[in-house]
């Protein structure tokens, strides 16, 4: 009888102890994410991720809009809205340009991220990349420092605003577009077209900006550039410069934000005065027809080699967007006030202030992916 009894209460406690096993492994209290968690960017860095759903399988997230977008760049403002991502980590990446979006963990990769290989840095990133509502004016080192700052430090940056405007571009070798006195062989110039490779190069979108180095730098514009940015390149959201800070805008109505630093001549080299058929002319508005000069280098056109923030210097700088009547060319078209950071995209004309955008621009540069 006991030995009957024995039996029955070690079945009755078996069940029970696999119903309660059963019970645990089904249970939600796990604190490790069932599934990858994905952010949302809306043209800009996303300002939350999303949360998990700790149900042991692919958890879902759900991200916050660019929060770049009250400068128009890339969010809701600039003409696209932003998607969080969803399922399995997904993101998504709005703006005016409607590209696709990149995927997070556990996501679909994003086809355009391979292609990505050119833009022009936005106000925007400008400003929350120094931490200044002014940029960075010419001293673009980004803590670098010793010989080559300027440029290893503007490369940094490059990095930093690609990752901004497309999750995964900062692992690229970015390459800003910018010349120098010194650093290049037997201690000469550095020659901006001899930093980026051979191309091609594409905007965020996965249009074309220029199919080889030729191609890139001969005239006034790119040759076989996508028509929709040959005459207003874009910046690291794949929006047209012109009009990223004031979607719908036209004409004079847009921002004047056309001056970029380059310290580049009309042939991808270091700017050192003149450049027309004369050779006479400081400033060259045109660069079809023109003969490079060959002075000797003049370290105010590349703001100290892009070491200064100074008000003196005359940094050299083309047009994102071709401006009538000051210049026309993407690489060499105008000089600016000097070297001091400022952010002046009102239409004014002219130079006005002893700083980088005083003619009508912010400090921007443009970057590529070296493409040997």
């Amino acid at each position: 009888m006991c030995l009957m009894f024995a039996r029955a209460t070690c079945a009755v406690l078996s069940t029970v102890v696999v119903v309660f096993v059963v019970a645990c492994s089904n249970s939600p209290t796990d604190s490790t994410p069932g599934g990858a968690s994905g952010a949302a960017t809306g043209g800009g860095v996303a300002t939350a991720a999303g949360t998990t759903s700790n149900v042991g399988a692919a958890g879902t997230s759900a991200g916050s809009g660019g929060s770049v977008a009250s400068a128009g760049n890339g969010g809701a403002v600039s003409g696209g809205a932003s998607v969080g991502g969803a399922n399995a980590g997904a993101n998504a990446v709005g703006g005016a340009s409607g590209a696709p979006g990149t995927a997070g963990a556990g996501g679909a990769s994003n086809p355009l991220l391979a292609k990505f290989s050119f833009f022009l840095t936005s106000v925007a990133s400008i400003k929350k990349v120094s931490g200044s509502d002014q940029g960075f004016g010419g001293d673009l080192r980004f803590g670098e420092t010793g010989d080559g700052a300027g440029l290893r430090g503007a490369d940094k940056i490059c990095k930093a605003i690609a990752e901004l405007g497309m999750p995964g571009a900062g692992a690229k070798d970015w390459r800003a577009f910018l010349s120098t006195t010194a650093g290049g062989p037997a201690g000469g110039p550095v020659h901006a077209r001899t930093r980026i490779g051979n191309g091609p190069w594409y905007d965020a979108t996965g249009r074309v900006v220029a199919m080889t180095l030729a191609n890139l730098t001969t005239g006034n514009r790119p040759v076989g550039a996508d028509p929709a940015i040959r005459d207003d390149l874009p910046n690291e959201f794949g929006i047209p410069n012109h009009s990223a800070d004031a979607p719908g805008c036209t004409g004079n109505n847009c921002p004047d934000n056309h001056q970029v630093l380059t310290g580049t001549n009309c042939i991808g080299d270091l700017y050192t005065g003149g450049g027309s058929a004369s050779g006479q002319n400081e400033i060259t508005s045109d660069c079809t027809g023109v003969t490079p000069p060959n002075n000797p280098p003049k370290a105010a056109y590349t703001c100290n080699d892009w070491t200064s923030k100074e008000s003196a210097g005359s940094p050299w700088c083309g047009h994102s967007w071709p401006r009538q009547g000051s210049g026309l060319s993407w690489m060499s078209a105008a000089r600016d006030g000097g070297c001091a950071p400022c952010v002046k995209i009102e239409n004014g004309g002219g130079v006005s202030a002893a700083c980088v955008g005083s003619a009508g621009g912010y400090g921007g540069f443009y970057c590529f992916e070296y493409k040997p």
